[in-house]
């Protein structure tokens, strides 16, 4: 890359000197498996210390009172040793997000899933353009991190070719993207993820009776988020971001930028049409769809269905919402196995196998990580130190008069302050999820509402954080177009897009809360008293 082009201008406006100290302070973070390891090794001096003072504590509800029990005492290390691999092993979210994983990478490394994304942006008109990238921006969440590399740049390619500014299309695809990850109109491994950490910290509340949370239990909550904030996105793009960038007469062209030019194989899969054997491909996947729908219906909607309750239906519990991880896996595979066929990226077995592989390959960070969550998560169970938190808390909101819907605006805040430092979802709801979930709980929230609202304060900021590292690599993508652009310049591009989110998001979820809307099947918002 030119001098020119790698050497951003000094920054010296307010914002610049705001998002610096995010940097600086950011930077100053431990990564999660250090952070992890400290706050385990903190709960355990807390601990220690709590049990020798003799703390209990009393959940409302429960026969007895919850002893504090330490760490650092015989009882504590005998825990340590006789259960450290069970922790991890045991570990809910390991369930559920790996057998989702290997299904994805076989619909991810087919070309299934990229082929899709291209499909809708090129049979798109050029006035409708911005919501097709801002809706399908929103769902890319699908293809986990990989979305940020694939989605701007097609954007960008879309747009120019319909005539409109591919600098709107490249950077409306990544704000779409990364301000709406977390929510999907599909079930996707993040949600997995979620639930197994929200399933995890109720051991927190032994003996408290809660709903549990699968894969599907904020669906209802995040196909309508997906489907308002697509449109949302869109507007921006469309009536904001794209008049701006024309009068400020940004490039509509690349620039030429030594060092720059994409490998054949980049170029290759940024093609916005698609050849004969992919629309193939897409046919066989929309047909597998259809007939493995067909067969999910028939197996499960009979009357003696093995999949219903006791009573002969669905809700709140029954072998189908149990089995929402095994239909998951299902259509990942058979659509990306029929795509895969028909295009001949999947010629064998073995060709699965491999896709398979590359997707745990890419998934090994967080297995890593899940070693010291899974024992920091266990050690925060057993101890009664999240359940000494969550009464405390508890009690503390009641005092305040903080316990209706302000409650949840609050921790949605906390949640996006804390997204500019701790980029990754997962460790930042391990940390939340640990403390908020059994204090909501205790005054009166389902887990599954609690999580609903981590997911708005966890995605809008993460698009004008320089921790996060995708933003270094629009940085290069939109150097292409505007050499002297730095990190200031895409924070001030993504602010118009953060704010709006952030308040159309927790309007959608102010008025499930208002109206007592199911979050998802089986999933509501308010505990039965």
């Amino acid at each position: 890359m030119s001098k020119t082009a790698s050497t951003a201008p000094a920054t010296t406006g307010i914002t610049d000197k705001i998002l610096n100290g995010v940097e600086r302070a950011g930077n100053k973070l431990p990564e999660p498996f250090m952070l992890f390891l400290v706050l385990f090794a903190v709960t355990g001096i807390v601990s220690t210390a709590m049990a020798w003072s003799g703390v209990v504590v009393s959940v409302p509800g429960a026969e007895e009172p919850t002893v504090i029990k330490g760490l650092f005492t015989g009882e504590g290390l005998t825990w340590l040793t006789t259960t450290l691999g069970e922790n991890f092993i045991g570990f809910p979210p390991l369930v559920t997000v790996l057998p989702i994983l290997l299904a994805i990478g076989i619909a991810q490394h087919s070309g299934l899933l990229a082929a899709g994304i291209r499909k809708l942006f090129g049979t798109s008109p050029a006035w409708l353009l911005p919501y097709v990238v801002g809706f399908v921006g929103v769902i890319s969440s699908i293809m986990a991190d990989t979305a940020f590399v694939v989605v701007p740049p097609l954007a960008a390619l879309v747009f120019k070719a319909a005539g409109r500014h591919p600098v709107a299309g490249l950077l409306g695809g990544f704000a779409a993207a990364g301000a709406g990850y977390s929510t999907n109109i599909f079930p996707t491994s993040l949600d997995a993820l979620f639930a197994g950490i929200t399933t995890s910290v109720m051991g927190a509340l032994p003996g408290f009776e809660t709903t549990a949370v699968n894969p599907v239990s904020n669906w209802f909550f995040n196909i309508t988020s997906s489907i308002v904030l697509g449109f949302v996105a869109g507007f921006i793009i469309d009536k904001v971001l794209e008049p701006r960038l024309t009068r400020q007469g940004i490039n509509r062209d690349e620039v030429a930028v030594e060092g720059a030019a994409d490998s054949a194989e980049s170029a290759e899969q940024m093609r916005a049409a698609l050849t004969r054997e992919e629309n193939k491909g897409l046919l066989a996947a929309v047909i597998s769809a259809v007939v493995l729908t067909a067969i999910f219906l028939v197996a499960f909607l009979i009357p003696d269905s093995p999949w219903r309750n006791e009573d002969g239906g669905f809700l709140p519990k029954s072998p189908l919402l149990s089995s929402i991880v095994f239909i998951v896996v299902a259509y990942f595979v058979v659509l990306g196995l029929a795509y895969g066929i028909a295009t001949k990226t999947v010629r064998s077995t073995r060709d699965a196998v491999d896709m398979m592989t590359e997707s745990l390959k890419e998934m090994l960070p967080f297995v890593v990580l899940a070693f010291v969550l899974g024992n920091f998560i266990a050690l925060f169970n057993w101890s009664g130190i999240g359940t000494w938190i969550a009464v405390t808390g508890a009690a503390g909101l009641e005092g305040a008069g903080l316990t209706g819907f302000p409650a949840v605006i609050a921790f949605i805040l906390l949640a996006s302050c804390l997204n500019l430092f701790i980029i990754s979802g997962s460790a930042m709801w391990a940390i939340m999820g640990a403390v908020f979930v059994p204090m909501f709980a205790l005054i009166g929230y389902e887990p599954a509402f609690t999580q609903a609202a981590f997911r708005v304060g966890d995605s809008a900021t993460q698009v004008i954080t320089p921790m996060n590292p995708y933003m270094i690599v629009l940085l290069g993508m939109i150097r292409k177009y505007e050499p002297g652009a730095g990190l200031g310049t895409l924070m001030a591009r993504m602010l118009p897009f953060v704010v709006p989110f952030w308040i159309v998001w927790t309007v959608i979820l102010g008025a499930f809360f208002v109206f007592d809307l199911p979050l998802g099947p089986g999933n509501g918002i308010f505990l039965e008293k």
